[in-house]
């Protein structure tokens, strides 16, 4: 019997690379005749997830979190990561070649108006930045007296030998009775949006919004089912769909030709510029600055704003929210099967990382529709779940160990909804420390999770729910506390999300994260993850419309970090009915030992 191929590796062929390939794109600038160079971490989509050929910037540095942008000067470098990468770039990159700054003390801007000399060229790729992100640079630049220029051809695809090929993965129907909508009714209602706007075209240049638009999933992209392409939507016409891969079945072929003219994305310049003699509403949030050149220089008026397309996705009709809840039970089941065997395995000292992330893989394939994980397995024990983003490797994996904490972040892609979860476990007797940050990281996620809030009401409104009981003991966390989750789609959905910066008005039908959290650096790291759905909630006696959250997520906290002293009576009496929610909806398709073990895991506090 053949092994069943796994959605994970545990190879890292990116980690620290020497001064050899920023000696090789200088030279490359040379001939160029630049001065330095931007590297964004991006495709021409501005995507979180991109295909392997566009991890230019994990070529370049050896960095391989979701966001970063490196700039090479001829006598300088720096590479600029956010919260959640302050203690993993350093590690993975050559700090003597390339300086590590946290955004949070300088932006990639600041660094160039004060290291760019005067009468100097930086060079940019135009597919991979926007036309706000460039606008930004060239703000810099002139504060230096000095010039951009965008590039043909990227120099670090000359220098990079063995690039890998564009993806071309199948391109598939998704089923009616998942979408909940047909393909017709989202293009009407996509026109009607650009009539509002009065522009007559939208460019679709987030695959996103490509995917949900045409009913459409693929396969282009790692743990997201992409195809990557572009689609043109006229708000009179036929729309065109340009794919990058050519694997589209022919289920997919028939479910586009009544509603659109499907082409190679080889075709797809030429055919804006055909369309492009009128108001040509381009994505503020992913389209590439290349797509407004396109359009200014064939006569048309490039519209940059939001796509009307990431609003309507982000609203999960109620065949999107019933696939959601089918997959969140289904991977509660797999999740609580497997925090039962952790309990028992990570007791003989002799547990890996990589074999947690393997077993959990193992659970949620045995329960059926499984796709692909949501995102690679964050499984951090100890020292390395202080790490955000902490991804295993060969190299990196570490025994779990008694008297540590472990962090385990992972989600599922379902053929019905997609799943993103956090549980932080004890092994061994935990520390009173370690207690008491676990249990205010509750009371954080225990507060987000029983908001009731008025319509209007955005994410950063909230965010501070979540902060608060760390905040009173002089802590924090620097990521932020939620974010958009797709169906069938992305872990990272926007444009709702719970942070500081959260800025759009939640709405019912949104599904995001609810996950707090707290890092001691070099020690261990908690983080307490569900999936929460915005919906309208009646107050007694209320003059408000208000709104809540339904949380998705089935699987036990771990007991044994709870503080109770640190609780309220109504937050034992929350976490309370919450388990016995968890121990009612997956007891039953338990088997004995482990339903055991849930009725153990899930006892009342009080």
């Amino acid at each position: 019997m053949t092994e069943r191929r796994r959605f994970q590796t545990f190879d890292d062929p990116s980690h620290r690379k020497g001064p050899e390939r920023a000696a090789a794109l200088r030279a490359g600038l040379r001939e160029m005749r630049l001065d330095g160079f931007v590297v964004p971490r991006a495709d021409e989509h501005q995507s979180e997830y991109v295909p392997a050929n566009a991890e230019r910037l994990a070529w370049l540095t050896g960095f391989t979190g979701s966001a970063g942008t490196a700039i090479v000067l001829a006598d300088s470098a720096a590479l600029f990561v956010d919260g959640r990468y302050t203690l993993q770039a350093p590690d993975q990159v050559e700090t003597g070649v390339f300086t590590v700054v946290p955004l949070a003390e300088k932006t990639p801007e600041a660094w160039l108006a004060e290291a760019l000399k005067p009468d100097a060229v930086l060079g940019y790729d135009p597919w991979l930045h926007t036309p706000d992100g460039l606008a930004r640079l060239e703000r810099a630049a002139a504060k230096a007296g000095a010039a951009l220029r965008a590039v043909p051809e990227n120099p670090i695809d000359a220098a990079w030998a063995g690039r890998p090929r564009p993806p071309a993965g199948a391109v598939v129907p998704h089923p009616p009775e998942l979408a909940g909508e047909t393909a017709e009714a989202k293009l009407a209602r996509i026109r009607a949006a650009l009539a509002e706007a009065c522009c007559d075209a939208l460019v679709i240049s987030d695959p996103h919004n490509l995917a949900w638009a045409f009913n459409l999933r693929g396969a282009d992209v790692g743990h997201t089912p992409l195809a990557l392409g572009y689609a043109i939507v006229p708000r009179e016409g036929r729309p065109g769909v340009f794919l990058v891969s050519p694997e589209i079945t022919a289920e997919a072929r028939a479910a586009l030709a009544p509603l659109a003219d499907l082409a190679p994305r080889a075709g797809f310049a030429e055919a804006l510029g055909a369309l492009a003699r009128g108001r040509v509403r381009l994505d503020a949030a992913t389209a590439a600055a290349a797509l407004k050149d396109l359009i200014e220089a064939a006569g048309g008026l490039a519209d940059v704003g939001p796509d009307p397309v990431t609003a309507m996705k982000a609203v999960k009709n109620a065949a999107e929210i019933a696939g959601t809840r089918a997959a969140h039970h289904r991977d509660g089941l797999a999740v609580t099967r497997f925090l039962a065997w952790l309990d028992r395995e990570a007791a003989s000292g002799d547990l890996g990382e990589i074999a947690a992330v393997e077993a959990l893989e193992d659970f949620r394939a045995a329960g059926g529709l499984l796709r692909d994980v949501s995102f690679p397995t964050i499984s951090g024990s100890g020292p390395n779940g202080a790490i955000v983003h902490y991804r295993v490797t060969r190299a990196t994996d570490r025994t779990v160990r008694t008297g540590e904490l472990f962090l385990i972040d992972s989600g599922a892609q379902y053929a019905d909804g997609t799943t993103d979860i956090t549980r932080t476990v004890a092994v061994g007797e935990p520390s009173p420390e370690m207690r008491d940050r676990f249990t205010r990281v509750l009371k954080g996620h225990l507060a987000i999770g029983r908001a009731v809030f008025p319509e209007g009401t955005t994410g950063a409104q909230i965010d501070a729910l979540a902060r608060t009981a760390l905040w009173q003991a002089g802590l924090d966390f620097d990521h932020g506390t939620g974010h958009g989750v797709g169906a069938f789609l992305s872990v990272h959905e926007g444009p709702q999300r719970i942070a500081k910066t959260g800025t759009v008005a939640l709405k019912p039908g949104m599904i995001l994260s609810n996950e707090p959290g707290y890092y001691r650096a070099g020690v261990y790291g908690i983080r307490i993850e569900n999936l929460i759905l915005v919906e309208p909630r009646a107050v007694a006696g209320g003059e408000r419309s208000m709104l809540g959250f339904e949380t998705l997520t089935l699987a036990p906290y771990d007991r044994r970090l709870i503080e109770t002293a640190l609780l309220d009576a109504d937050e034992i009496a929350c976490i309370d009915a919450y388990h016995a929610r968890v121990r009612e909806a997956l007891g039953p398709d338990l088997g004995d030992g482990t339903r055991a073990w849930l009725e153990r895991a899930t006892a009342p506090l009080a």
